[in-house]
């Protein structure tokens, strides 16, 4: 038909008794509340899917019927008013009081800056891991009611949606979204008016207008430019999540960074400990010195009070994960800032500059120069990035600096299946919910019989086997397969059929996760897929970003073996991955694979959300898998020496990955003992649930977080701000006296080193030290003491201070120590020296230390 489309939506009026709809719809709680989402999806299933799932526009188009008719339902009411209490219970749970010692509710309050946050599929501001484990750290942090606040941006195209054409090759589709039917609501004045913050732009100034949305007890601000007011090419800087050029990138990680600060200060709120999730809103950091500036703290002193109050969380081993930016680009956007700062330009370059970094302005080193409070993501990760970013504290050992980690967990009541919640509240009453970090409670897993343990989840497979299906047709379809073909790529996807033994391997396609390892041996593959007796079925999905090439590549090889005609219908491509399959994929598959390139996986979390619905993990030992694994719990492909050439280990490890699936897994799933399911396959389940649902979940990490970063924070910002930041003026110029100092100091052994010692006698050491400006309490002297390993490594495990004596003619100072050794035997020690104030951050955050 030809002529003019008109859209017309007739929306119906909420009666009196479902009133509060509207307001369940608007408060995010909705993203991990079962009962809420249930209210939705009851009345209008199709609707519901057809909606995306996002309770705003579910109420406008469902029709007045279906909901005149829900309120005289007796069941659907008890329904509505069930939810509703848990709703109102939920909100008024205030902090616990083994928080209260590390956050005052009153007077602190934690800021968290992120460039993605993925809570729900109906909220399309994510792309990826980034942005859910966002999502969960704010759902965790209303959980615990911790004063918290979440910073990002509101994209207009957010992240694109994708599809897979007949080639296998990825399609990126960007949608507007209509921001009146997302959980959001315009910040305003008490006059009603709309707030904006403005950031300044060569020539021009940017007007950002200040989105909140409510996720149970927290609040999430988002900044858009995409208003009048701005010329199109600025309204364009919030369209797409990670889209555009270079000269887009640094555009937004200003508005988040210095917008996000801006927006705090107008809506008067005071953050006593501020949370970089990621490179992308270190910008923060000069803003909040710029401040401090402006009210006459000179730039060193401003630097320290607010690194003080900072915690920096880096994400990536990956080079290419960083944001960087040429030095000319940064200094075009930053020179009358440089100025407002008090610093030259070289000196504002020199803070996110490192050795071998090309003139290039690094937003991870902005951000370590920025904060004292660093962390990487896993115990393996934390190593890694203690490595990675050892230059900003050149003369520490990388196992003693001051990079951490806290491993990523997932958010419990997100991501476990329905099903689980329902057999938990019968068998375990409602009280489990309070007791998700008590891994001894946990071991009540094992009360479920192994037969109806089996059940559900072979019950959860049946669910994702037919969504799978649905899919799998609609896409198959639209790429104009034959009927005769669909036929043959479902024909494992009956949800009647579910004792096949099901892989699912969702993630980002990037190159260093490896999709294709699995396909390294062909022949062998098709002889395990093609066993009669042992059906087995492999199932892909995942994006690649639209500029990764070799990462679009990988999808289309995947697709390409699935045409085989000796895969067809064995191994499926699936488009479209998202929260709401994600949620399907990890709680109704079997096995979960992960196959990086160690250590180039920083966490990963997919694997949590797997193991916690008792799917088994089958991975690579690195990211959080390095702490998870037990032996008891999964399987594990042993990483190869990264000096072995990449194509050698790739072909160690594939074979690896085939010996465990055909000689461990395919036969312990089948092993059925005359049962009707396989009492191993169980035990290993349940193993995997009881260890990773404890250990492994956002309630945890935040809790860490909370202990070792946030109450630290926000006390040290508190010491350095006293008595008109005080504090941080002295240490601003201590370090400079240091720094001027370190180069000339020097050590030099006066006594002779004895060789041996009588058990219980004590060995005098006395050392000079060559000072200089600095006095005997600026620095400590130490003797560290362990052994030698098996490759003559030494292995530290004791520390003993020395004792300024006396100065000596030289002008040196003597120090003694008077060592009665730890260990027994042969045993080693060394003698080193370093800058130290106890109102240090961290005692090594000079980056100073000399050894004898």
């Amino acid at each position: 038909m030809s002529g003019t489309r008109f859209a017309l939506e007739v929306q119906p009026q909420i009666p009196e008794k479902l009133v509060r709809l509207e307001e369940l719809a608007n408060d995010l709680f909705y993203s991990w509340d079962r009962s809420v989402r249930s209210l939705f999806f009851r009345l209008d299933p199709a609707l519901w899917d057809s909606c995306g799932h996002n309770p705003r526009v579910f109420l406008r188009r469902l029709s007045q019927q279906r909901l005149d008719e829900a309120a005289e339902d007796r069941i659907y009411v008890d329904a509505y008013n069930r939810a509703l209490a848990t709703y109102d219970s939920y909100l008024g749970e205030s902090q616990r009081s083994s928080i209260n010692k590390h956050l005052k509710p009153d007077t602190d309050l934690v800021a968290y800056f992120c460039a993605e946050f993925g809570l729900h599929e109906s909220l399309p501001i994510y792309s990826g891991g980034l942005g859910i484990l966002a999502g969960d750290h704010c759902k965790a942090a209303s959980d615990l009611s911790i004063p918290f606040v979440a910073v990002g941006m509101l994209y207009r195209q957010g992240y694109f949606t994708q599809t897979i054409d007949e080639h296998g090759s990825q399609v990126a589709h960007y949608t507007t979204t209509n921001f009146s039917h997302l959980p959001l609501t315009p910040v305003c004045s008490d006059s009603g008016a709309e707030l904006r913050v403005a950031v300044d732009f060569p020539g021009r100034q940017v007007q950002l207008k200040i989105w909140k949305a409510r996720a149970g007890h927290i609040s999430l601000y988002l900044l858009d430019s995409d208003l009048p007011e701005n010329d199109q090419a600025d309204r364009a800087i919030t369209y797409q999540l990670y889209g555009g050029d270079i000269n887009t990138r640094i555009q937004q990680e200003i508005v988040l960074g210095i917008g996000g600060v801006k927006a705090l200060r107008i809506l008067g709120l005071k953050p006593t400990a501020w949370h970089i999730n990621e490179g992308h809103a270190a910008f923060q950091i000069l803003e909040r010195c710029r401040e401090l500036v402006a009210n006459n703290l000179d730039f060193a002193s401003a630097l320290e009070q607010v690194a003080g109050a900072t915690v920096f969380t880096t994400h990536t081993p990956v080079a290419a994960g960083h944001d960087i930016f040429d030095q000319s680009l940064v200094a075009s956007y930053f020179t009358d800032y440089a100025k407002q700062l008090g610093v030259s330009m070289e000196e504002f370059l020199a803070l996110g500059s490192n050795p071998g970094g090309h003139n290039g302005f690094n937003q991870t080193v902005l951000a370590l120069r920025g904060s004292r409070f660093h962390n990487g993501v896993s115990r393996i990760h934390g190593e890694v990035a203690s490595r990675m970013e050892g230059y900003v504290w050149p003369q520490i050992p990388d196992q003693e600096n001051p990079m951490r980690y806290v491993t990523n967990g997932v958010h419990v009541q997100t991501f476990l299946a329905y099903e689980w919640m329902n057999l938990y509240d019968m068998r375990f009453g409602m009280e489990w919910r309070n007791e998700l970090i008590n891994e001894d409670y946990w071991e009540r897993i094992d009360e479920i019989p192994d037969h109806s343990f089996w059940s559900l989840r072979q019950s959860l497979k049946s669910e994702l086997l037919n969504q799978l299906r649905r899919r799998v047709v609609l896409q198959s379809r639209r790429n104009r397969c034959g009927e005769a073909l669909i036929d043959r790529i479902t024909r494992m996807l009956s949800p009647h059929e579910t004792d096949i033994l099901t892989i699912g391997f969702a993630r980002r396609f990037a190159t260093y996760k490896r999709a294709t390892l699995l396909f390294s041996d062909p022949e062998r593959l098709a002889r395990l897929l093609n066993d009669p007796d042992r059906p087995m079925l492999l199932i892909f999905a995942g994006k690649a970003h639209p500029n990764d090439l070799p990462g679009q590549q990988l999808i289309k090889v995947i697709h390409d073996f699935s045409r085989r005609p000796e895969f067809i219908g064995k191994i499926l491509l699936l488009e479209g991955y998202d929260l709401s399959l994600g949620r399907k994929l990890v709680s109704g598959v079997d096995v979960w694979l992960n196959n990086p390139e160690y250590p180039m996986e920083a966490s990963g979390t997919s694997g949590q959300k797997a193991g916690l619905n008792g799917v088994i993990n089958l991975s690579v030992l690195d990211g959080w898998w390095g702490e998870g694994y037990n032996g008891e719990n999964g399987w594990a492909i042993t990483p190869h020496d990264q000096h072995y050439d990449a194509s050698f280990r790739n072909h160690e490890e594939a074979n690896e990955l085939l010996d465990i699936l055909e000689h461990q897994v395919i036969p312990l799933y089948y092993d059925r003992n005359g049962h009707g399911y396989s009492e191993g396959w169980v035990q290993m389940s349940k193993a995997s649930m009881k260890s990773i649902l404890p250990q492994f979940n956002s309630q945890r990490m935040v809790m860490d977080y909370i202990t070792g970063f946030y109450g630290p924070a926000a006390r040290q910002g508190r010491a350095l701000s006293a008595d008109d930041y005080r504090g941080a003026r002295d240490l601003a110029s201590w370090k400079k006296k240091v720094r001027k100092v370190w180069p000339s100091v020097a050590l030099r052994r006066v006594d002779e080193a004895q060789q041996s010692v009588l058990a219980g006698d004590k060995v005098r050491i006395q050392v000079a030290a060559k000072l200089g400006d600095l006095k005997p309490q600026d620095v400590r002297l130490e003797c560290v003491i362990g052994r030698e390993d098996e490759h003559h490594t030494f292995q530290a495990s004791d520390y003993f201070g020395f004792t300024a004596e006396t100065k000596l003619e030289s002008g040196e100072t003597l120090f003694v120590l008077d060592l009665d050794p730890p260990l027994p035997g042969l045993q080693h020690y060394q003698i080193r020296m370093y800058p130290y104030q106890d109102v240090l951050s961290h005692r090594f955050e000079l980056g100073c230390m000399i050894w004898l």
